[in-house]
């Protein structure tokens, strides 16, 4: 029981200090279990094995090709585009329309899929996007508690209850509370995010979405020290190609564009041809070349090529956004580009756009980016043609694309193949909800995932398998077994008894209470799976010592385990709208701590009316 016990503080801490991934934590506890014997080789690996990890798999890769066809945006767009210019309707309709699509797939998922469509919208009607990122993200969480594949944590209890014995769980089981849980959860933030979410400066760098394209030019300050240089006949530049001259690594310049002698035949913006200034971008006779950089270095750059300035009367001098164009982007929680150098990711080369600025927390950076070390919050502008951008947009799993304009979002986003993802995942719905048809959910599951693949919803199988968030499938795989060795060694026991001798005599929904306030804390500071995978027998246990009907007890865990919004870091999409937004960490708690303490509140007396003790 003491090496159990030590492995839990072990593993709890671990996950808390959060400077270990997480997954690497639950191996390392699962090693400690087998090792000292606790857990026999079959027990340790078997978590691996289980249908909710299986399931889990086949759910990523569901959703990732509800994401790649583009039939989630899609559909999220053209409802949201009901709202008009009524800031209450487009709340209530973001709110909407997240939770319907987060009941199906992971709330991570739904926000960085809704996060362009809500920024596009809210500029378009001039309202800050602060006011709604936030909602979002909760509004994805809460989603999450409608359906039985909305959030990791259900699949947990329901795994527990059968290995307990008892009958599985139906896919709308949460249906009820969950709708409870939506509709009080956005009544409450109505207030509670135009109490305290509502900026002043929410109509310019409140938020990254509400700002136009003028705008980004100014906050990144992009004209400042701009030269446009002319690359004349007798110029050796003529033929060679941008990534020849050296312009960033010898010069310490940033070239923004390249314009054809085209844009000076004609005042017309339509006779403008631009080019984006990437590494293969070829130089032609009279281009020009709008870069920017000290005075000194531009004069020795002009030297070595025998470039001239433009004239002085030319009155296009500044950036302009015809054929390319710029945008900012947020990074994923889990996005593999951070703590490397903006030059190692290789954003010239694999997605042939340049990054032109670093905004960090209030700085902003712009000159000799290539060997910048990227961090958790910084907000990227890069520059490239639409069409670029638009395929950086398709690169969810690291970071998603904000200001585009929500016509271009769904023209770049929109496939052939939606109308077949969406057959798939309603068959996959049906064989689920419906009893009577004898396929098992995880059988479901793993049979829509191999259709999406073979119906070309994904461009490749490679495709397919980037949407499955492995670190997740093996933190719940080798934390199953951590819940086995707490019941195998009496910790499960001890726990549940002590809940019980402490709060039972105030009765069962006094120790549900206690159950479900002790995930909600524990979910501050670990994630809602693996809290959901650590007090689910402990639930069981103390209801079942308390003689009691023990789902209420699980549902929640589940609900106090998913709807945790005190924290900008408790689940993904709380970090996610962070940057986003502009958020602190005090914009948390004014708004997730009233409203994670009031649903509590209400979950605590609504779960046992739809599921009596």
């Amino acid at each position: 029981m003491i090496i159990t016990i030590l492995t839990l503080i072990f593993s709890a801490t671990f996950f808390a200090w959060g400077k270990i991934r997480s997954d690497v934590v639950a191996l390392i506890a699962l090693v400690v279990l087998s090792v000292s014997g606790i857990l026999t080789t079959e027990e340790s690996l078997s978590g691996f094995s289980n249908s909710i990890v299986i399931m889990m798999i086949g759910l990523f890769v569901v959703g990732g090709a509800i994401f790649q066809t583009g039939l989630a945006k899609m559909i999220g767009a053209r409802l949201l585009n009901l709202a008009g210019n009524s800031e209450l309707k487009l709340f209530l309709l973001v709110v909407g329309v997240t939770s319907i699509i987060g009941a199906f797939v992971s709330n991570t998922g739904t926000v960085a899929l809704m996060l362009p469509i809500v920024v596009s919208i809210a500029k378009s009607a001039g309202i800050g996007t602060s006011r709604f990122l936030m909602p979002l993200a909760f509004a994805s969480s809460m989603g999450g508690m409608m359906t039985l594949i909305g959030t990791p944590p259900n699949l947990v209890i329901d795994e527990t209850l059968v290995n307990a014995g008892f009958e599985r769980l139906t896919f709308f089981s949460f249906l009820p509370a969950g709708i409870v849980c939506l509709t009080i959860g956005t009544l409450l933030l109505i207030p509670l995010s135009k109490w305290f979410l509502r900026k002043d400066n929410s109509t310019s760098k409140s938020s990254t979405g509400s700002k136009s394209i003028a705008q980004l030019v100014e906050e990144y300050d992009l004209n400042a020290n701009m030269q446009r240089i002319l690359v004349p006949r007798n110029s050796i530049a003529v033929g060679k190609t941008i990534g020849e001259l050296h312009i960033r690594s010898r010069y310490n310049l940033v070239a923004f564009e390249v314009r054809s002698s085209e844009s000076r035949q004609g005042k017309l913006l339509g006779n403008i041809t631009q080019k984006s200034a990437n590494a293969n971008t070829k130089l032609e006779e009279n281009d020009a070349i709008f870069i920017s950089g000290e005075a000194n270095d531009i004069n020795r750059f002009m030297k070595d090529y025998a470039l001239v300035y433009a004239p002085n009367d030319d009155k296009q001098k500044e950036l302009a956004f015809y054929d390319i164009g710029i945008a900012e982007i947020v990074l994923m929680p889990s996005s593999r580009i951070v703590n490397r150098s903006i030059a190692d990711v290789g954003f010239r080369t694999h997605y042939n756009v340049n990054v032109i600025g670093v905004r960090r927390k209030s700085q902003y950076l712009r000159g000799n980016l290539a060997n910048e070390t990227i961090h958790t919050e910084d907000v990227l502008l890069v520059q490239g043609s639409w069409k670029n951008i638009g395929e950086l947009s398709k690169e969810t799993k690291d970071w998603v694309v904000l200001g585009q304009p929500l016509e271009e979002v769904s023209r770049v986003t929109l496939n052939h193949k939606a109308p077949i993802a969406a057959l798939i995942m309603l068959a996959m719905i049906v064989t689920m909800v419906f009893d009577f048809i004898p396929v098992s959910p995880v059988i479901s599951v793993i049979t829509a995932a191999t259709l999406m693949v073979l119906t070309g919803c994904f461009r490749n199988v490679e495709a397919a398998y980037k949407t499955i968030n492995w670190e997740s499938v093996v933190l719940i795989g080798a934390m199953m077994p951590l819940s086995m060795a707490l019941e195998k060694t009496g910790v499960s026991h001890f726990v549940s008894q002590t809940l019980v001798d402490s709060l039972g005599n105030w009765g069962p929904l006094a120790l549900m209470a206690g159950i479900y306030f002790t995930t909600s804390l524990m979910t501050m500071f670990i994630s809602n799976t693996a809290t959901a995978v650590l007090l689910a027998p402990i639930a069981l246990q103390s209801a079942l010592s308390l003689g009691v009907n023990p789902v209420p007890f699980l549902f929640a865990v589940s609900f106090g385990a998913s709807l945790c919004f005190a924290s900008p870091f408790s689940t993904p999409p709380n970090a996610l709208v962070m940057p986003a937004g502009q958020y602190t960490f005090m914009d948390y708690i004014k708004v997730g701590v009233p409203l994670q303490f009031i649903l509590g509140i209400v979950m605590i007396f609504v779960l046992p009316l739809i599921f009596p003790f």
